[in-house]
């Protein structure tokens, strides 16, 4: 198991998600997207390697450089995204590997329950919205399709990398249409729900992000 964590001006907290991840897993994959802030500089190790880009292009294209990276490896059978702001519990991913192993799956979609703790109010509409999209245009019944914890096989990296453009948020959109319209075995597993009260360290942008997410899904329909 390999992850990957793309960050862009994280501040001190992608140094607490990099802390609890190297005791458990062979590789990590540290993308500073162009940050500003010095957020990665010292993380570097034997486990965490950092891949600097110069400028910021967005977390799609961080993330595929990431996993370009990951499965030079060829010991990586699985790849992990978690993002770098602590919003994805450590503490989860051993299970998730678990049912990911158990159900020999390509891709596995953590599913966060919106109905508990405090979930920031566009998030709780947004995700509502595009799950009943996804459910019309892709066909699936997958109860969270915009979470960012997400586990990938090398056999589904292999064969998607070069069909996709890095963007930003839409990019993993784009990865999960494939995923079920192709063939793989997607499956969904919950996963704690963690929002800092007003979600300051998001870099989504509510409008113009939501409309590239939308834009996919029509070009995909």
């Amino acid at each position: 198991l390999a992850v990957v964590v793309p960050a862009y001006n994280a501040g001190t907290l992608v140094k607490g998600v990099i802390e609890s991840l190297e005791p458990y897993v062979h590789r990590i994959w540290l993308v500073d997207d162009g940050s500003t802030d010095g957020c990665t500089k010292g993380l570097g190790s034997k486990v965490t390697r950092i891949l600097s880009l110069p400028e910021n292009h967005g977390k799609g294209y961080a993330l595929l450089k990431g996993y370009a990276e990951a499965i030079q490896d060829a010991q990586v059978r699985c790849v992990a995204v978690l993002d770098a702001d602590g919003q994805h519990d450590v503490r989860d991913l051993g299970r998730l590997f678990s049912e990911f192993e158990e159900n020999q799956a390509d891709f596995l979609i953590g599913a966060r329950d919106f109905t508990v703790g405090f979930v920031p109010f566009r998030s709780r509409i947004g995700n509502n919205v595009t799950r009943v999209v996804s459910r019309f245009i892709l066909g699936t019944s997958l109860t969270d399709t915009q979470s960012g914890y997400r586990l990938v096989s090398r056999k589904y990296l292999e064969s998607v990398l070069d069909a996709i453009s890095g963007g930003r948020y839409e990019t993993e959109m784009e990865m999960l249409a494939l995923a079920v319209r192709g063939d793989f075995v997607v499956v969904s597993e919950p996963i704690r729900t963690i929002y800092e009260e007003g979600n300051k360290s998001s870099h989504f942008h509510v409008l113009r992000d939501s409309v590239l997410i939308y834009r996919k899904l029509l070009r995909i329909w």
